[in-house]
């Protein structure tokens, strides 16, 4: 409380110094203005005049220059006191100006530090928010991808759960056949078995790999219905495996072996199915595949048959 008291009295002290310092200036102004116009008035030259009148003015002459040199010292005084009131309310009313701090050799490098601190700070400030901002679009980019396979795998299952719920030519055939139709199937003029022997030996060439049975129904020259059924049929002999898969956009089955067919071929032409006394023939007997020269004479005809092909 006391020292805003202090602060508003002093405040309103200046308020009435300079108040009055206007005040004065503002009359000092007019009395120089007065005197200075009453002089001019007495210097100017006095216009001609009678003897007598010039007598007088004589007379009164020497009392108006008494008069005019007393106005003259009062308009210096007047002048001087103006100049000196004028110097006072400049002074009063300019503001001090603040001292500045004498700035240095150790302020000066330690401000220079610390501006260049505050620089490298900046710059590593600006670098990161740069690697964040990268960091956010890379992480925003690989989500994106993501999604978009997951969106492509999930369209990809859902078509395939789409043609999976399809029913294929062979299951329709499934479906409307009993097991004794499948197992009996016969083609026209067919040998039945040799046919089986001839698709299971193909089938049997492409290995574990298996092949579609569209192929081999070019192959063997069937149409797709006695080729499915024929599938069916060596499926449920055991003698191959079908597996269901997606080729080109539509169901169909891969033929795999399931028993190796057994080959003629190589005991064809042997000797032992004809022999006369095939009956006496054993390992420890007089008569002996060991010793057998039908046998010996077969195996040099088929080794030069195998040579010559």
């Amino acid at each position: 409380m006391n020292t805003t008291e202090s602060s508003n009295s002093k405040s309103s002290k200046t308020q009435t110094s300079a108040c009055l310092l206007d005040c004065d200036l503002t009359y000092l102004s007019k009395l120089v203005r007065q005197l200075t116009r009453i002089i001019d008035n007495n210097g100017r030259n006095p216009r001609l005049e009678s003897d007598f009148m010039v007598e007088d003015k004589n007379k009164s002459g020497n009392s108006q220059s008494q008069k005019i040199t007393s106005r003259k010292n009062e308009l210096k005084q007047l002048k001087s006191r103006l100049n000196t009131t004028k110097k006072k309310k400049t002074k009063q009313y300019s503001k001090p100006q603040p001292k500045k701090p004498k700035v240095g050799k150790a302020d000066a490098k330690k401000k220079a530090d610390a501006k260049k601190k505050a620089e490298v700070k900046k710059k590593a400030e600006v670098k990161k928010k740069a690697e964040a901002k990268k960091k956010a679009e890379v992480k925003k980019k690989a989500e994106a991808k993501k999604k978009a396979e997951e969106d492509k795998r999930k369209e990809e299952e859902a078509k395939r759960k789409e043609e999976e719920a399809k029913k294929t030519y062979e299951e329709e055939l499934e479906e409307q056949l009993t097991e004794e139709e499948i197992t009996g199937f016969q083609i026209d003029k067919t040998n039945m078995d040799r046919l089986a022997n001839r698709v299971c030996e193909i089938i049997f060439s492409y290995g574990t790999d298996g092949m579609l049975q569209t192929e081999l129904w070019k192959k063997l020259k069937l149409s797709s219905r006695d080729g499915s059924r024929l599938a069916l049929k060596l499926e449920r002999l055991g003698m191959i495996t079908r597996e269901k898969l997606l080729e080109n956009g539509r169901w169909t089955y891969k033929l795999i072996i399931r028993k190796a067919p057994v080959s003629t071929t190589s005991i064809e032409n042997a000797p032992c199915l004809v022999c006369p006394v095939e009956s006496k023939c054993a390992l420890n007997n007089e008569i002996s595949p060991k010793t057998c020269q039908y046998i010996e004479d077969w195996v040099f005809v088929e080794l030069k048959t195998s040579k010559s092909k």
